[in-house]
């Protein structure tokens, strides 16, 4: 299984948010610190948020920051979420070229069970669990102290991150 860089964005993405409980995380500040582009995670973000893993907040001193507890945030469910295609072989994919001994292959059915048992082992972890190590990530990403923006305050219908 081959997990795209979008996914690996995004997951880069949850595990620096999740490292900022004081302030909003920005763009600019996680390509900065993981040296990637930001065009690509503005992709990312926009579609963490539209999934309900991010609240996004507009403005100059926007940012954004998790919209669920860490532990609420199952990697498996994320990794559902970012990935457009999990046909592992070219007979899983809709409309495809059908294989000549696909009524009686076992191949197949092997390789849907371990797509499954991927799934599953990721289903096990939570964000929370990815950044059991905060400090050492926190160290690593350099992310102390990296901006003074502070979250506004929590308004009707919006909880306030734990």
């Amino acid at each position: 299984m081959h997990i795209t860089r979008y996914t690996d964005y995004a997951l880069r993405v949850l595990i620096y948010t999740s490292l900022r409980r004081e302030g909003l995380a920005t763009i600019k500040d996680v390509a900065e610190h993981y040296g990637i582009s930001r065009n690509h995670l503005m992709k990312v973000v926009h579609k963490l948020g539209t999934a309900g893993y991010l609240e996004t907040v507009r403005g100059k001193k926007g940012g954004f920051r998790l919209a669920k507890r860490p532990e609420d945030i199952r990697v498996g469910e994320v990794v559902r979420c970012t990935e457009e295609d999990f046909n592992i072989v070219q007979c899983f994919g809709p409309g495809a070229d059908r294989c000549q001994i696909e009524p009686a292959c076992i191949l197949q059915g092997a390789l849907h069970e371990a797509l499954a048992a991927f799934l599953g082992v990721l289903d096990r972890y939570s964000l929370a669990d990815l950044v059991t190590n905060q400090q050492q990530l926190a160290r690593l990403l350099n992310s102390y102290p990296q901006s003074t923006r502070r979250m506004p305050p929590a308004g009707p219908g919006r909880k306030a991150p734990a």
